[in-house]
């Protein structure tokens, strides 16, 4: 079954390039991820979306996923004034303090591990949840971080994704 496309998706495929490219950026801050999106416009369905993004992320190098992965902040630590990171990591919100330390310190370690933040698809996520993860994630090599990594983003995209394709926002200005 294949879905109509929305007028969010149009607005998004009808925008100038330059406003597209900083939607793009917004949802992920790999340039070599948004070009590529970019380069494929327009899409017919939000599915095509998803699917040009999934085969993008799996393009991604080692340093195209370093700059997409400095586009987010560590859990526990939504960037000041961005309702998107506060949205995801929500299930911090409410955490205790003691779960709150215990995350900032787990996250150094971790970026003291791998040399970048710990990241996980939060929007949904328990701040256990999430503590519990770096816990178990922390003890992985390199390589099957970077490819955990790799699955994580490509599920925060498919989420940012689809909030660019049914916002009515205005992106071409």
């Amino acid at each position: 079954m294949t879905s109509l496309p929305n007028p969010g998706l149009a607005r998004f495929n009808a925008s100038e390039d330059s406003a597209a490219l900083a939607a793009l950026h917004e949802v992920c801050a790999s340039s070599a991820w948004g070009s590529k999106l970019l380069a494929q416009r327009p899409y017919a369905t939000t599915e095509a979306l998803f699917e040009a993004s999934d085969a993008a992320m799996a393009e991604l190098t080692a340093e195209d996923l370093a700059e997409a992965m400095a586009g987010h902040p560590p859990i526990g630590r939504p960037k000041p004034g961005d309702p998107t990171s506060s949205r995801e990591q929500s299930g911090m919100a409410g955490a205790s303090e003691a779960l709150k330390a215990e995350m900032l310190e787990l996250n150094l370690a971790y970026q003291d591990k791998f040399g970048h933040v710990f990241l996980i698809c939060a929007t949904g996520r328990t701040g256990e949840q999430m503590r519990d993860a770096v816990r178990e994630r922390i003890g992985n090599s390199p390589e099957q971080e970077r490819e955990i990594v790799r699955a994580e983003l490509g599920k925060i995209n498919r989420i940012r994704l689809t909030r660019l394709a049914e916002l009515a926002e205005e992106h071409s200005a």
